[in-house]
């Protein structure tokens, strides 16, 4: 059983977190959204990730990666329509389409295909003015400080 929640009250008192709520929304629709193929996400260090996606029986051309704003699209379909016998048909050639919501300032910075896997890199770049940076502080030396009110002591 499924909980829809209702973030109306929420908009009222918040602003620019629209991205959040329409996440929280794609999450709980998550449930119902065909998983094929099947992936990885892995974490590599602090800002580097990579997605694998398990792409047997495609070839690299008939795979798509388009990165559009904040989100990352994979699709592939098969292109020859070679009429065999198969006697077990196991392996899925379906078309597919995966899609990949990504954070602020993550980039796309390669993709590579060897063995029937599909690994895309993935880097978080913040901006100079968004990276932390040390604060020198003045020494009291040659401080300007004045007395206002009161007394000297």
């Amino acid at each position: 059983m499924r909980t829809s929640y209702d973030f109306a009250p929420l908009w009222r008192s918040t602003i620019g977190f629209d991205r959040l709520f329409d996440l929280v929304d794609a999450a709980q629709q998550a449930g119902t959204e065909d998983n094929y193929p099947p992936c990885d996400v892995e974490r590599l260090s602090e800002d580097h990730y990579q997605i694998s996606l398990a792409v047997a029986g495609f070839s690299a051309d008939e795979i798509t990666i388009t990165a559009e704003q904040s989100v990352l699209t994979v699709e592939g379909r098969k292109t020859d329509k070679q009429q065999r016998e198969l006697l077990y048909h196991g392996i899925s050639l379906r078309p597919f389409k995966r899609q990949f919501n990504l954070a602020d300032y993550m980039q796309v910075k390669g993709a590579a295909f060897d063995n029937g896997l599909l690994q895309i890199e993935l880097v978080r770049e913040l901006p100079e003015a968004m990276k932390p940076r040390r604060i020198s502080i003045a020494g009291s030396a040659g401080s300007n400080v004045r007395q206002i009110d009161g007394k000297a002591a």
